[in-house]
């Protein structure tokens, strides 16, 4: 955006969102922060996202240009990096908001997603306080997105590098030999002793600080990466570390999905397999049951660039 002064801001309410493009609990934000920013901009409400990276390659300009296109981002964006900025608010979540009143002071805070009526009645109060009159405006009615009312757990977030995974609050792989060396290609074998907190390898694979990656080109998506999923909706963050794209083949309960279990990106071939194709390094919805339960997943790709980050699970209609 055109760089922010404190001169351009001064008589302005300022929403500061910490966000990263490849977090599904910030993506699921985003249909509130637009209708703030369609309903306030134009009074006295200035929205400023400060894009905290989670990961190296969403450090990379062109990586959050590309996302801020895709999402249909209007409001400025800066870019943290060295978690600057992060760290001066005392900051510990994706996502977070700030709200700063024209006197400069904090007003009010929110972590996390829901309290969507909360926050813009706080906006609200802030622009009145500042002199304007948002009176006429429609407030938001929902306080969340819509919750699958039968769904009582979910899968937690799974993690492929071994900077979350060698940890004690990590150990999302569920097999030994991920453990003994950093940094190290291994051949997998999958025992099929299946649970909801941790993923399991078939293959070579590399395990690295950030990803598991795929170590071999195959020809047959014989290796893959498998664990059971709780929920409504599945994720994947996938970066290509070479500059081609490929595809990813997902599999429920040892056949291909659905049209109506399919994720967003998903796509068929003529023989009815659901994919989808890796072209970005981003987050890619490939799960979407129509009603809450438990399931075996799998992941496979032939591409020896097939390097997975991070998986994330949803129980709200509607996907992501």
């Amino acid at each position: 955006s055109t760089p922010l002064s404190a001169q351009a801001l001064r008589g302005k309410v300022v929403l500061v969102d910490f966000w990263t493009y490849t977090c599904v609990n910030c993506l699921r934000t985003l249909p509130f922060l637009k209708e703030w920013h369609a309903k306030y901009a134009d009074n006295g409400l200035v929205i400023l996202g400060v894009h905290t990276p989670e990961f190296e390659f969403e450090e990379w300009i062109e990586n959050v240009e590309a996302a801020i296109a895709r999402e249909g981002i209007e409001w400025p964006v800066v870019l943290d990096n060295e978690s600057d900025t992060w760290r001066s608010f005392g900051n510990r979540y994706w996502p977070a908001k700030y709200l700063i009143g024209i006197d400069g002071q904090l007003t009010y805070r929110h972590f996390g997603e829901g309290s969507y009526v909360e926050t813009e009645n706080a906006i609200r109060e802030a622009l009145t306080e500042a002199g304007w009159d948002v009176s006429g405006i429609p407030i938001g009615d929902t306080n969340s997105s819509d919750r699958d009312p039968v769904a009582n757990r979910v899968t937690r977030e799974l993690y492929g590098g071994y900077e979350r995974n060698y940890t004690q609050s990590g150990l999302y792989a569920g097999q030994e030999q991920y453990y003994i060396e950093p940094d190290s290609t291994r051949e997998y074998v999958d025992d099929e002793n299946y649970t909801p907190q941790q993923w399991y390898l078939q293959g070579l694979w590399r395990n690295g600080p950030e990803s598991i990656t795929h170590a071999r080109s195959t020809s047959n998506l014989e290796d893959y990466i498998a664990f059971e999923f709780v929920g409504r909706s599945a994720n994947v963050v996938v970066n290509p570390p070479g500059s081609e794209s490929f595809d990813v083949y997902i599999e429920i309960d040892d056949r291909p999905l659905n049209p109506d279990e399919a994720g967003m990106d998903v796509i068929f071939d003529e023989d009815g397999r659901s994919y989808f194709t890796v072209t970005e390094p981003r987050l890619y919805a490939f799960l979407e049951t129509p009603e809450f339960g438990e399931h075996i997943v799998k992941l496979a790709s032939d591409s020896d660039d097939f390097a997975i980050f991070a998986f994330t699970f949803g129980i709200n209609d509607g996907g992501i």
